[in-house]
């Protein structure tokens, strides 16, 4: 059996290098909808997304993740837009609510032709001085986790396939 979800699910990839040119509003608003839409735990939508084109934002994300790995390197690929995850850290599925979202992106981002990348350390990156602050900037109050980063531009370069599925990923009983 198949169908057009299906085959979006099969074919995506990570990207992981990006054309400079920023995607349009019309994509990004379609690929946050269907953040929105994400399952979460009671229906309750303890996840936040947050929206980074500005390019001294970006810059700034982007350092203070490679510090968490303790390199100077892009860990953002060149990205031109950067969707922060974030949930609320008084949800016992804040985590599990989070990666829901960030799958939504990555697929909705893969239907419509664009590139995308989980980019780990968010977490990391908002416990620090300068990511509460930084989530106090862009207006945003209380206790939340960072998920993570789902990095979004036209791809550079064609996706390779997918490696081969294992053959015991699925146990049936």
């Amino acid at each position: 059996m198949t169908n057009e979800t299906l085959e979006t699910i099969k074919s995506r990839r990570s990207c992981r290098a990006y054309k400079p040119e920023q995607i349009t509003n019309e994509e990004l608003d379609a690929v946050l909808e269907a953040g929105t839409y994400a399952a979460s735990a009671m229906g309750r939508q303890s996840a936040k997304i947050v929206v980074v084109q500005d390019a001294a934002a970006r810059a700034q994300l982007t350092r203070m993740n490679a510090a968490v790995m303790g390199k100077d390197t892009d860990p953002m690929y060149g990205a031109p837009t950067i969707l922060v995850v974030l949930a609320d850290a008084g949800s016992k599925n804040a985590v599990q609510d989070g990666s829901l979202v960030m799958g939504n992106l990555m697929l909705a981002a893969a239907s419509l032709g664009l590139g995308s990348c989980w980019i780990n350390r968010a977490k990391e990156e908002f416990e620090t001085e300068e990511g509460k602050a930084l989530l106090r900037q862009w207006g945003i109050e209380g206790d939340w986790v960072g998920i993570g980063h789902c990095i979004l531009g036209y791809p550079a370069a064609d996706p390779k396939p997918a490696a081969p599925r294992k053959p015991d990923y699925i146990v049936k009983v």
